[in-house]
């Protein structure tokens, strides 16, 4: 009997370690999804007035309100996802972009939060966005009242850049035009190279690190990752486009390609 305590009180242990363990991911679980709904409801709703402001506001006006406004629900997301012990994010770096001027701030893309950590801390940014996404009734309002850029005509889109930086905004930008599927990046597009060198502003690079796939391509939204998720940016160098178009593309991949072989954009938690 003495000998089979042991293992008894061992077993005991271990049913329990795995009561809290299941107790423990069921409550992960319930935060994860009660703060992505709660998200994409709140989206919903601004998304239907600010349609409604987009066609009452005069443009500037909209698209200051818009922006800010957008900022401010990015960052109050994130700051709930950290408040849940979800998400850790050290975005820092893009604080001293707060009081520049124009800039085309061209970033890589591992996952579709990325968009959300840039203009989490920044007022006055565009995005440049797919053209569905105008027809995304959780989002649309929002786009259209801040003035973001459709990437579907490169026509209007040099013309409504050039309007932006006329306003003085930044311009967000992914060249893989997609998220990443080829590591460490993809094949650069050349929307940028057009628009920096129709505007004439500087390129300031920023490079956007993660600990966990969450929401890369491939990713369904409601997908449990592994928490904490750490999120972390940081600034490389600018450029100013001289030259032709493609070898100006060319050029910025290069970088990146570098840059990131030197110091991957995967953030070990270890």
């Amino acid at each position: 009997m003495a000998r089979l305590l042991p293992g008894c009180c061992r077993a005991d242990l271990g049913a329990g370690r795995g009561v809290r363990d299941r107790l423990t991911r069921g409550a992960e679980y319930a935060r994860f999804y009660w703060a992505v709904g709660f998200f994409w409801m709140a989206s919903l709703l601004w998304s239907v007035v600010a349609g409604l402001l987009s066609l009452l506001l005069p443009l500037r006006i909209g698209s200051r309100v818009g922006q800010f406004l957008i900022m401010v629900g990015f960052r109050f997301f994130l700051w709930q996802m950290q408040l849940l012990g979800l998400f850790q994010c050290d975005l820092a770096a893009l604080d001293r972009l707060r009081t520049e001027g124009p800039l085309l701030l061209a970033a890589n893309h591992p996952a579709l939060l990325d968009a959300v950590l840039v203009i989490s801390r920044l007022p006055r940014v565009v995005c440049l966005a797919k053209a569905e996404l105008w027809r995304n009734p959780f989002l649309a309002g929002c786009i259209r009242l801040a003035r973001y850029l459709r990437s579907d005509s490169p026509l209007s889109l040099v013309r409504e850049a050039k309007e932006a930086i006329l306003r003085g905004e930044q311009i967000l930008i992914f060249p893989e035009g997609t998220r990443t599927t080829t590591e460490p990046v993809n094949p650069f597009q050349g929307g940028i190279g057009v628009i920096a060198r129709a505007t004439g502003i500087p390129v300031q690079t920023v490079f956007l690190d993660g600990s966990f796939p969450y929401l890369a391509k491939g990713w369904p939204l409601f997908r449990k990752p592994e928490f904490p998720l750490v999120y972390r940016a940081r600034l490389g160098r600018r450029f100013l486009a001289r030259g032709k178009t493609h070898e100006f593309v060319e050029e910025l991949e290069h970088y990146y390609r570098q840059e990131l072989a030197r110091k991957p954009s995967i953030i070990s938690t270890r």
